[in-house]
C-alpha cells in the first residue's frame, strides 16, 4: 500500500514503463525571466519520484533541461534595461545580454541563480542547455524525422485547432544567420536533408543542410515529443497549463509515436499561490517569489516539506504572513511523529513518516535534532536586539550537538528575516533598559510589578509558577487582570500587549526585568 502520492507515482511508471534497472526522469523550464516558485514545483516533483525510484532499488538519471534557446517574446516588468530587451525582442534567449550586467547572458543569469537555490534544497539534476544541443546539431536526425512525418503532425495538431494549419507549415523552426531574428519561413524541402528558409525582414534567402545548419529548431509540441524519444524518458511532470484536453502533452504524447516512443508517465501539478496575492504567479509580468526568497524564510526542509505534504494537482499558497508560525509547529510536529515522540495511529504515523523521510535534504538523523520553537525563537531573539550568538546561549541547556546549534543558526536567520520584512508591526517589539521621566502608572499597578521584581530572584521560576504568582499579586493589589498586564507590558516594551508575560519574563531574564521594575 502507497502511503504517500510519490509512491503511486512510482508505481504508475513501473506499470507503464515496465521493470527496468535505470529510468529517466526529466524536468525543464525556458529561463525567459525569473524563474519563480511556481516553476519550482516541477523540478521538486521530479526529484521526489526520483528518490522514491531510488529507494526501490532503481538507478535513475535525472536531467533537467534548460530551454534556452526558446524565442524571447515578452521583457518581464520586474527586468532593468527595459528598452534594452525590447530591441531584443525575438532572438534566442541566450543571445540576449545580462541586463544586470553580471552573466554572459540574459538565460545564465537566471539559470546560475536555480542551479545554485535548487542545490541548497537537496536537489543536483544533471542539466541540458538546449541551446548547446541544437546548436550542436545534435538534434539534426530528429529534425529531419519530424519533416518527413509533416502531413501525420500536422493532422494530429490540427484535431484541437479552430483552423487548420496552412498546407505549406512545416514542424521547423529557427533563426535568421544573418539579423537573427525568427520571422522566418521554410519550404521546398526536399525529402532528405536540404530546405529553403526566407528570412521575412531581412530578406535573407538561403538553401539549409540541417544536418549542418546550427540556427534551426523544432517547433514547442513537437521538440517536447522528439525529447521524450531522444534522452528515452520515463517520467515527466507538466503544469496545468500543458496538461488541458488540446494541450501540449495531448499533441506530444501522439507525436512521439512518430518516433518509436511513448509518451512519458505523467503528473499534473498545479499553480502555486502567494497568500495574500491574487492569481496565477507570472515570469512574464514580473509578479514573482523565487526559491530564494522562500529560503530566507523556511529552512531547506521546511520547503520540501511543504510540496511533499501536497499532491502536485492541489493548488497551494506559499505563506509569510502569521501563517509562517503554524507551518513551523507543523513540520516540528511531523519531525517528532517520526522519532516516536508523538504518537498517531499507525496509518498516520506512516504517512508522516514517508513525508519527514522525502523533507530531508541529506540521511535523517539517528535521533532527534533540536527543535526551536520558532514562535519563542522569536521572542529570544528580540530580546536579544536580533543577536543569534546572544539566542545560542539562552538555548545552551537544549543544544546537546553540532548539528543542534547549525540547526538553531538557520531557524534563527530565518525567524530575523521573517521579523524584518513580513511580521506585523503589533508583533514586534524593543524591550526597555529604562524607564522615561514623563512614564505614568496607576500606584497600585506600580506596586504590583514593584513587588514581581522582589520574587523574581526568590526562586527558579517556571512559566506555570510565575503566572499563578501573577494572579497572587492582582489580587492582593486589588487590581483589575488587564490593568496588571497592560501595565507590564508598557514598562516592558511600551506596548499595552505582548507576548505571554511569564514565558515572556523569562526569556528576557528575571535580572533584566527586575531593574526596570524597581525603577518605578
Amino acid at each position: 500500500m502507497a502511503f504517500h502520492w510519490v509512491d503511486a507515482v512510482v508505481k504508475r511508471i513501473f506499470a507503464e514503463k515496465g521493470k527496468k534497472n535505470k529510468y529517466v526522469c526529466a524536468a525543464g523550464i525556458t529561463p525567459s525571466g525569473t524563474v519563480h516558485i511556481g516553476n519550482f514545483r516541477e523540478i521538486i516533483t521530479v526529484e521526489l519520484v526520483v528518490r522514491a525510484l531510488k529507494d526501490a532499488g532503481k538507478q535513475v538519471r535525472f536531467i533537467y533541461s534548460w530551454d534556452d534557446y526558446d524565442v524571447f517574446r515578452k521583457v518581464p516588468g520586474n527586468m532593468p534595461q527595459q528598452a534594452m530587451l525590447k530591441k531584443n525582442l525575438r532572438k534566442p534567449i541566450i543571445d540576449i545580454p545580462d541586463p544586470f550586467g553580471t552573466e554572459k547572458n540574459y538565460a545564465r543569469h537566471h539559470e546560475i541563480d536555480v542551479e545554485k537555490d535548487v542545490a541548497i534544497v537537496g536537489i543536483k539534476p544533471e542539466y541540458i542547455y538546449q541551446s548547446k544541443k541544437y546548436r550542436n546539431c545534435d538534434y539534426s536526425k530528429e529534425i529531419i524525422k519530424a519533416l518527413q512525418n509533416s502531413d501525420k503532425i500536422k493532422k494530429i495538431l490540427n484535431e484541437y485547432r479552430k483552423e487548420s494549419l496552412p498546407n505549406s507549415w512545416l514542424p521547423i523552426s529557427g533563426f535568421c544567420p544573418v539579423c537573427g531574428l525568427d520571422d522566418i519561413t521554410f519550404s521546398d524541402y526536399d525529402g532528405v536533408h536540404s530546405i529553403k528558409m526566407e528570412c521575412l525582414l531581412c530578406s535573407e534567402k538561403i538553401e539549409v543542410d540541417i544536418k549542418k545548419s546550427s540556427f534551426l529548431k523544432l517547433p514547442w509540441r513537437v521538440d517536447w515529443a522528439m525529447r521524450w524519444y531522444y534522452e528515452q524518458v520515463d517520467f515527466e511532470p507538466g503544469g496545468k497549463d500543458h496538461s488541458t484536453i488540446g494541450g501540449s502533452f495531448s499533441t506530444a504524447k501522439e507525436i512521439v509515436k512518430l518516433y518509436n516512443w511513448s509518451a512519458p508517465t505523467y503528473q499534473m501539478y498545479d499553480f502555486i499561490r502567494i497568500k495574500g496575492a491574487g492569481g496565477k504567479i507570472s515570469s512574464s509580468k514580473g509578479n514573482v517569489i523565487t526559491l530564494s526568497v522562500c529560503l530566507e524564510i523556511y529552512e531547506p526542509e521546511i520547503v520540501r516539506w511543504l510540496f511533499v505534504g501536497t499532491r502536485p494537482n492541489a493548488e497551494f499558497a506559499i505563506s509569510f504572513d502569521l501563517d509562517v508560525i503554524k507551518i513551523y509547529e507543523d513540520f516540528d510536529k511531523c519531525e517528532r511523529i517520526y522519532f516516536g515522540k508523538e504518537k498517531v495511529k499507525e496509518k498516520e504515523f506512516e504517512k508522516q513518516k514517508r513525508i519527514y523521510e522525502l523533507s530531508a535534504i541529506n540521511k535523517v538523523e539517528k535521533k532527534i535534532p533540536f527543535q526551536p520553537g520558532f514562535r519563542h525563537l522569536t521572542n529570544v531573539l528580540l530580546s536579544n536586539e536580533m543577536n543569534i550568538d546572544n539566542a545560542i546561549k539562552y538555548y545552551k541547556k537544549e543544544i546537546k550537538t553540532k548539528n543542534d546549534e547549525k540547526k538553531l543558526r538557520v531557524r534563527a536567520k530565518c525567524a530575523i528575516n521573517w521579523l524584518k520584512k513580513y511580521a506585523p508591526e503589533d508583533f514586534k517589539y524593543e524591550i526597555k533598559n529604562s524607564i522615561p521621566t514623563n512614564f505614568k502608572l496607576q500606584n497600585n499597578v506600580k506596586n504590583a510589578l514593584k513587588e514581581v521584581s522582589k520574587i523574581l530572584s526568590a526562586k527558579d521560576w517556571n512559566d506555570k509558577e510565575l503566572h499563578n504568582e501573577f494572579y497572587r499579586l492582582i489580587k492582593k493589589h486589588d487590581l483589575e487582570t488587564s490593568e496588571f498586564f497592560k501595565g507590564a507590558y508598557r514598562v516592558l516594551i511600551n506596548k499595552e500587549k505582548g507576548p505571554v508575560l511569564a514565558n515572556f519574563i523569562l526569556t528576557i531574564g528575571k535580572e533584566r526585568v527586575a531593574k526596570l521594575f524597581d525603577k518605578l
